[in-house]
């Protein structure tokens, strides 16, 4: 999900693993440079949260760590959670097991001085950054995209439509047997991380705050399109809700689908994009993609017909946010597998539909849209 962000024009992709010229001039980093500069933000955002939702000692926990040295005598930058985060970062970047990593941990714990601090394994590592993580939910779905097990379908152990166990089933176990249905993991799980959360960590942050409402807090109009404010789309939901639109804290938000890259051209900042969900499985849900948007679709309906109380760091006060599906992002297949329109065949444009300019090969049978 992308909320409303800040123009800003990008010569170095640091994101991507691009080096900044000061970067690039030092053959060795003791530690991942994007985390390092950021650590006290985060913890700073983390305690303006916490102060609301009464996380204190989460956040006190995590201050600690933050201060406390690697070992006695090191210096100041290698207190144990920038180490243990950097460390952590190299493990997801470079897709190292959890078993490697805690070896890592061990081989390099047993290097330090006696009566270091280090963690001698990944679990430990994640109980310390665990207030630093955001909120998920664990779906089961039908390994077929049938349903997800929720609400009606909670309780169930086979799928009531294709008749699928909801858990893996071994070769010499009967898949129609109750008693071992639901033993073992399950067939196929979604991974929701809910963006309701993220939106109250983003206004907890006073400048953060801020930021959102830059497109209507003293932002020059010099009469060309530089912000999505700027766009008729914009201006016509204005028209149509101005109960909503009245309330510039209000967010409009994009759905970016099937692997765009927004940095290269969107105006948008790394923290106002959101992985939303995350489907296991080999092959990818297709025109089933409604299935497991479902749960992505229950939390922005909340947030248009209800709206969920915020606190705002900027002006120090709680209001009811809402938020509205502002555009979606996608190349034309998605597009199909998003609005179930059929973007094959005659008629596969969905703005010309009966007028769509087409040629059908007289040989390979292929249709192109020539001059459309």
């Amino acid at each position: 999900m992308l909320c409303d962000g800040i123009k800003k024009n990008y010569t170095t992709w640091i994101w991507h693993g691009e080096l900044t010229e000061m970067q690039s001039g030092s053959q060795c980093e003791p530690f991942d440079v994007e985390m390092g500069d950021r650590l006290e933000d985060m913890i700073r955002d983390l305690g303006q949260e916490s102060f609301q939702q009464a996380h204190t000692p989460m956040y006190d926990t995590l201050q600690i760590d933050s201060r406390k040295p690697l070992y006695m005598g090191c210096k100041n930058s290698l207190m144990l959670l920038s180490v243990v985060l950097s460390l952590v970062n190299v493990k997801v970047r470079y897709g190292w097991s959890d078993k490697i990593f805690s070896s890592l941990l061990q081989v390099v714990h047993d290097m330090l001085p006696e009566e270091n601090t280090l963690t001698k394994s990944y679990y430990q590592a994640k109980k310390i950054l665990c207030p630093m993580g955001i909120e998920y939910q664990k779906i089961h779905a039908c390994p077929n995209d049938c349903i997800l097990y929720t609400h009606e379908f909670q309780e169930m152990l086979k799928c009531p439509r294709c008749g699928v166990s909801r858990y893996k089933v071994k070769d010499d176990e009967e898949c129609s047997s109750d008693e071992n249905s639901n033993k073992g993991p399950s067939a196929k799980v979604l991974w929701y991380l809910s963006i309701v959360p993220r939106f109250k960590h983003l206004f907890a942050n006073g400048d953060y705050a801020k930021d959102l409402t830059c497109h209507a807090n003293g932002r020059n109009y010099d009469g060309m399109l530089c912000h999505p404010s700027d766009s008729s789309q914009w201006k016509k939901i204005d028209r149509l809700f101005p109960d909503f639109s009245k309330e510039a804290r209000n967010l409009r938000l994009g759905l970016a689908s099937d692997g765009m890259n927004p940095y290269g051209s969107l105006c948008m900042k790394r923290k106002y994009m959101m992985f939303s969900m995350m489907i296991s499985g080999p092959r990818q849900p297709g025109n089933d993609i409604d299935v497991y948007l479902s749960p992505l679709i229950e939390d922005l309906t909340k947030l248009w017909d209800k709206g969920v109380l915020v606190f705002d760091g900027f002006w120090n006060e709680t209001f009811q946010l809402r938020a509205i599906l502002f555009c979606t992002i996608n190349d034309f297949p998605s597009f199909g597998n998003l609005s179930s329109y059929s973007v094959k065949g005659h008629h596969a444009c969905p703005i010309c539909e009966e007028d769509t300019s087409y040629i059908q090969l007289k040989h390979g049978r292929k249709i192109v849209y020539t001059r459309h």
